[in-house]
Parts: C-alpha cells; structure tokens; sequence
C-alpha cells in the first residue's frame, strides 16, 4: 500500500469515531499481525495525549506502538537494539514536528489547559471543522508507511 492509502484509511477510522491512537494503531494492525479487537483496546487510553490530558499527541502514540510492534526489541539487555529503536522512534517524531511543529496534543491542538473532561466531545462536522485530529492522524500513518515502505526498497 502506499502511504497516501495507509493515510486514507487512518483519516476514516478517526471518522468512523474510534480515537487518534487507535485510528493510526488499527491502521497498522495487519501489518503488525494484530488482532483489530487488540488493536483497539491497546490504543484506547492514548487518544487526546493519553486520556484527554493532552501530552502527546494520540497519532504519535498509536505511530509510536505500530512501529514497536513492527521494529521493536524484546531482549532486556540488547542495548543496540534499543539505540536502533530510540533513533527510529525520535526520527518519526521529528518527521512529524515537521509537518505540525509539535507531538504535544495541546500544542496542536492551542490549548491553554493542561487535561479535559474525560468525557469525549460529539464528532459533528463543526468538531471537524475546529479540530486538526483528522489530518493528524492521517500525517501519522504517512510518516510510518513511507519509513516502512523506505525499508522495502
């Protein structure tokens, strides 16, 4: 798939209404020999910069997981690998900053407040029309499919 259809479909999951993470992690979750169900409640506590705290962003957390389950390391004492991980993991996050000068949700978001209600706002077109989120997500899953589409070639 390219990365312009990895984005199309992360941008329809967020409008099917599941949050950022699991709209970029659900994206990826064939990819990464997951279970959609698994998928969804890995990525539920991180959508709005981890339960509407407004830390990092929910796209960059659910690009962050898609990329450990892809690339990640599973020994303890594999120092290298985690190294090789780390720059990977900091390279997408400056890859994103790029395109939306943070990974911070309330950054992109122009919130003054650190968290919200907990309780998630309707999608209505106006919800679409004030909040970036979709086009985050969708900036989300283009990063990570060029870089896995980078490692193909």
């Amino acid at each position: 798939m390219t990365p312009t259809e990895y984005r199309e479909i992360a941008v329809a999951h967020f409008k099917e209404g599941f949050n950022c993470s699991q709209s970029v992690l659900l994206t990826f979750a064939e990819d990464c020999q997951l279970e959609r169900e698994t998928a969804l409640k890995i990525a539920a506590s991180f959508g709005g910069g981890m339960g509407r705290l407004r830390e990092v962003c929910g796209a960059v957390s659910g690009m962050f997981m898609a990329a450990g389950l892809l690339y990640g390391y599973s020994s303890a004492d594999d120092n290298k690998a985690k190294t090789a991980h780390y720059a990977l993991i900091q390279q997408l996050a400056e890859n994103f900053r790029k395109k939306n000068k943070s990974i911070v949700c309330r950054d992109l978001l122009g919130l003054d407040n650190k968290s919200d209600s907990p309780k998630p706002e309707s999608r209505t077109n106006e919800y679409y029309k004030k909040r970036p989120c979709a086009e985050l997500v969708g900036d989300a899953a283009e990063i990570l499919a060029e870089y896995i589409n980078s490692r193909k070639e």
